[in-house]
């Protein structure tokens, strides 16, 4: 009979309560989710090119977990107290009944335990089912030839996963039914009394929402203010009063929001019928007593939209660039040479040629380009670093245009091209040298004049980034070698067969390949290396703000909506006179209704006014990410606004059917 009854509450709890209950789901799949990561196909195929980055970003998987952990507990521990206040009456009608404390308590452990495992049982399908999404996307998105797919499942994630929400749960649980267990029954029999609140004077009020935009404008301010000149210690000096004044003047404008919502109600409230001024001042009194939970829900607000855009941003953005040639094998001419006569090698290989790449013996004469990048805006960072030191064969940058399908450039006539590897991946740096380069530049060499191409070349010479630069010139092989210090090959460019990547696909062609090559005692570079990378940089940047601010999302419009419902049960005894005074129960749910609207719209349109201004301080004066980003900025904010209102709308949903059944709860319970 007890464990009936202990099926039959947990059951009830999870029919009444969606918030708790998916909560619980919620804290299940985050969990897992991450500490799966290991065991998803990127990973697996990032572990055999970038073994040491993947362990050390494994390393971080721990402490992000821990950190999930205390985040959660929050999540879970506000249902978990919403949940058992709404019991308070039947914990009090046990012990008027004769059940022992220790014996409730059991009883709660026990409906604990229950709707963790029905939890467990829903949340370890759901995020096994997400994570094998997550990874067919993602090889889709990269290729099946490259990453393929397996399914995968993981015994340590599961086990771990079981862990930390068997721990968040249970210690929510204790932490909140300690009180209850020590309560005497007459106050647990008592409907919970609105809790006394610290009322501020108008005048002082005002003073603080005053303040509070005002902080908000200087934290505006510092966001869209480029920086200026090169001393960090001022640059972070304005980055930390930046901080400081929006997270201030977040907390104190909703500490004067409440007096502000109370001058409009009165100028409103002779022109207005039904329950309107009663809708008003209830939204009133929850800003006044709830406004330190509202600055603090709209400050995860904040960091969910900032980690969402941000990570949406980077793993559209960063790509590895285009494939340039497969390998860049570091030999001397006759090692190379013989190994690429070798039958297994030979038949994998499309073309192979030796790249001249060299330091010069003389400086260059750039006065020209100094001059025309001085007539561009924003140009004087690249004026004060301008620099060549490096020279590339004509020869060798047109081997690997025609290795790609491209048209080689022609330097005949006393012409050069200007080349750096940075390349477009960094925006104003591209198109400011561009720029420059239309207007008929020109640099000396030894007393000669060459003109350079009006364009800037930033195809990767090499497989992998073996060498930066930042930039070189682009000569006539007769002039590189006179210029070039070592005249010898920097390393030798070898392209597979298009038929062998079509038949064992890239990832398992060019790993053949390198076997054959660290066979043969070469130190080589690889296009698969740059592609494990650029895709450990995404996953390590990418997924984890994208995790952790969904986690935030989550977390603070759970908080927001449970804060709400423990509000209107405190005040239940409002919504019961109103009844008795004739009110219809339909016009209360509408009432609240309203109330929530309201309360989540506080909270909404401060977060997306303070994250539109972080979101741009944060893309354009805290990280330089690639013009591939720049160019999508408006497809990213749609992706990023339509889960954010997707979200929203589902949780202002739940809460308003939760607080509306409550309502016509009281209607056959109290209103007799």
């Amino acid at each position: 009979m007890f464990f009936k009854q202990v099926r039959l509450n947990a059951a009830r709890n999870r029919k009444g309560n969606g918030l708790f209950f998916g909560s619980l789901v919620i804290s299940i799949i985050a969990f897992y989710t991450l500490l799966s990561l290991d065991k998803q196909d990127v990973m697996r195929f990032l572990g055999s090119i970038e073994s040491d980055a993947v362990r050390k970003l494994m390393t971080l998987i721990p402490l992000v977990y821990v950190v999930s952990l205390f985040f959660v507990f929050f999540l879970v521990y506000f249902a978990c107290k919403y949940q058992t206040d709404s019991r308070r009456r039947e914990f009090g009608m046990y012990l008027m009944l004769g059940m022992k404390r220790g014996r409730l308590f059991f009883m709660l452990f026990c409906e604990t335990l229950w709707s963790g495992l029905v939890s467990l049982l829903i949340g370890l399908p759901v995020a096994l089912f997400l994570t094998e999404g997550i990874s067919l996307v993602t090889a889709k998105l990269i290729g099946f030839g490259i990453i393929g797919h397996t399914i995968s499942f993981s015994a340590d994630a599961i086990l771990w996963a079981v862990c930390g929400f068997v721990i968040v749960q249970l210690l929510s649980m204790l932490i909140i039914c300690i009180p209850i267990g020590n309560a005497e029954p007459a106050k647990l029999l008592n409907s919970a009394a609105s809790e006394k609140q610290a009322l501020t004077s108008a005048r002082k009020s005002t003073a603080f929402f005053i303040f509070g935009i005002l902080l908000l404008l200087t934290a505006y301010y510092f966001g869209l203010s480029e920086p200026s000149g090169t001393n960090m210690s001022t640059y972070y000096l304005s980055i930390l009063a930046l901080l400081v004044a929006g997270v201030l003047g977040t907390f104190l404008l909703y500490r004067g929001l409440g007096s502000l919502i109370g001058k409009l109600i009165s100028r409103k409230s002779q022109k207005v019928a039904g329950l309107a001024t009663f809708t008003g001042r209830q939204v009133q009194e929850n800003v006044l007593y709830q406004h330190k939970s509202l600055a603090v829900s709209s400050l995860l607000l904040l960091i969910a939209l900032s980690c969402i855009s941000y990570g949406i941003a980077v793993g559209i953005g960063r790509t590895t660039g285009s494939r340039t040639t497969d390998f860049s094998v570091i030999g001397t001419e006759t090692d190379v040479a013989t190994a690429l006569k070798l039958p297994e090698i030979e038949e994998m290989v499309e073309t192979s040629y030796p790249v001249h790449l060299s330091r010069t013996k003389t400086k260059f004469d750039t006065g020209n380009m100094i001059g025309a990048l001085k007539k561009i805006l924003k140009a004087d960072n690249i004026v004060q670093n301008f620099h060549t030191e490096y020279v590339l064969s004509e020869t060798s940058y047109n081997r690997l245009m025609s290795a790609m399908g491209k048209e080689p450039i022609d330097l005949s006539g006393n012409k050069s091209a200007l080349y750096s590897t940075m390349g477009s991946n960094l925006g104003d740096f591209y198109n400011l040298l561009n720029k420059a380069l239309k207007s008929s530049v020109t640099v000396g060499v030894n007393g000669e004049t060459y003109s350079l191409l009006p364009k800037l070349y930033y195809d990767n010479i090499v497989a992998d980034r073996s060498i930066t630069l930042y930039t070189a010139l682009i000569v006539p092989d007769e002039l590189y070698q006179k210029l070039a210090k070592d005249t010898e090959p920097f390393c030798w460019n070898i392209h597979l067969k298009k038929s062998l990547t079509d038949k064992l696909g890239l990832m398992q062609a060019t790993q053949k390949m390198g076997g054959y090559l660290a066979k043969a005692g070469f130190k080589y570079d690889s296009y698969l290396g740059s592609i494990g990378r650029n895709l450990f940089y995404t996953v390590a940047t990418s997924y984890l703000t994208i995790y952790l601010g969904i986690l935030f999302l989550l977390i603070s419009n759970t908080v927001v909506g449970l804060k709400y419902l423990i509000q209107q049960r405190r005040n239940k005894h409002r919504y019961i006179t109103l009844l008795m005074l004739g009110a219809d129960t339909e016009d209360l749910c509408r009432s609240a209704k309203k109330q929530i609207q309201m309360f989540f719209t506080l909270v909404l349109s401060v977060a997306v006014c303070n994250s539109i201004i972080a979101i741009f301080t944060m893309f354009t004066n805290l990280t330089r990410l690639p013009p591939a980003v720049t160019s999508m900025t408006t497809t990213l904010a749609a992706i990023a606004l339509s889960a954010f209102v997707i979200t929203e709308i589902i949780y202002i949903s739940i809460v308003k059917r939760t607080a509306c059944r409550e309502i016509r709860m009281l209607e056959v319970t109290d209103r007799g």
